[in-house]
């Protein structure tokens, strides 16, 4: 990213020089989000708002080798502080300083190297291959925590509805197979993401939000979803807001909410969260599906992006 509202181009930049106390990690691969869209039409007022500051390398989901050692290793992309209120309950993804991070206002994974100076952002991936990972520190990680944070809300044989069965959306189906016994339903108007879906293990697919869902975890956002997800929950039960498509809910709270039950909505996830899911995913319990697509590719990758023709998260390999 160049400018504010311009869309971002490849640029020659030296290659960045560890100080004292930073690893240079180089790249293996990167995925894209739909976030790395908006920023391409973020006002400037905005971003200086949030901290950023121009230019900035795109790229938020990252994986590869520490320079010198081979480690391989994923990066946490969100700042934090590490000694908050919030940082020291290990709930760093809350921390005042975690507007801006790696990818969005700092330079993220989209080149050949990554400097890092806080080492709580190295995350050790053991046998996990490092161009394929750099997803679930973000699409996993974002999903995990909004199926953590629904638990207490799941009743044993309850209904979970997932509305949008994307890059998100498809690890949430797997968490709350593999953490619960609820009954899963993908929600999504594409046939081949429904399709995928029932692959990942959901009971049932649809292309309509059913009603009476113990918990509504609703990554797409709009209008029309938040207003149907509401709808759906049961007396007790939660609705989670993760997708950020800008809707809202227009209805009286007194008449739309679910009785006895929450709303909540959040942006991230923690490091543990990160954590814990590269751990599920060393031991074979989620599967993570990627498209590999090269440097040269990245504008066809995020035109993928766009229109929503991708199944799985779209990496690209360097």
């Amino acid at each position: 990213m160049t400018d504010w509202g311009a869309p971002p181009q490849p640029v020659e930049v030296p290659d960045p020089v560890p100080g004292p106390g930073e690893v240079l990690v180089r790249v293996a691969g990167c995925g894209l989000c739909r976030s790395d869209l908006t920023m391409r039409h973020l006002p400037a007022a905005v971003g200086q708002q949030l901290g950023w500051s121009m230019p900035f390398t795109l790229g938020h989901e990252t994986a590869g080798w520490i320079d010198g050692t081979g480690e391989p290793v994923a990066l946490v992309s969100p700042t934090s502080c590490g000694t908050c209120r919030h940082c020291v309950r290990g709930q760093d993804s809350g921390c005042p300083y975690g507007r801006a991070g790696r990818g969005y206002g700092r330079d993220g994974g989209l080149a050949p190297y990554v400097l890092v100076s806080d080492r709580r952002a190295l995350l050790p991936l053991g046998d996990l291959d490092p161009r394929h990972a750099g997803p679930l520190t973000d699409a996993g990680a974002t999903a995990y925590h909004a199926v953590r944070r629904a638990l207490p809300r799941i009743g044993v044989g309850g209904t979970v509805v997932v509305i949008g069965a994307g890059g998100l959306g498809a690890f949430a189906i797997q968490f709350v197979r593999v953490l619960t016994a609820a009954r899963v339903v993908a929600v999504d108007p594409l046939p081949a993401r429904l399709s995928y879906a029932a692959e990942l293990g959901a009971h049932s697919c649809s292309a309509t939000v059913p009603r009476d869902a113990d918990v509504v975890l609703d990554f797409v956002g709009t209008d029309e979803t938040i207003a149907a997800g509401i709808a759906a929950v049961r007396t007790g039960g939660a609705y989670g807001l993760i997708g950020s498509a800008g809707g809202k809910l227009r209805k009286p709270w007194f008449a739309t909410l679910p009785r006895d039950g929450e709303v909540f909505t959040f942006q991230g996830s923690s490091i543990a969260d990160a954590q814990e899911v590269i751990a599920l995913a060393g031991a074979g319990l989620i599967r993570n599906q990627v498209e590999e697509f090269g440097f040269g590719e990245i504008d066809q990758a995020y035109t993928r992006l766009a229109a929503g023709s991708l199944t799985g998260r779209a990496v690209i390999v360097l």
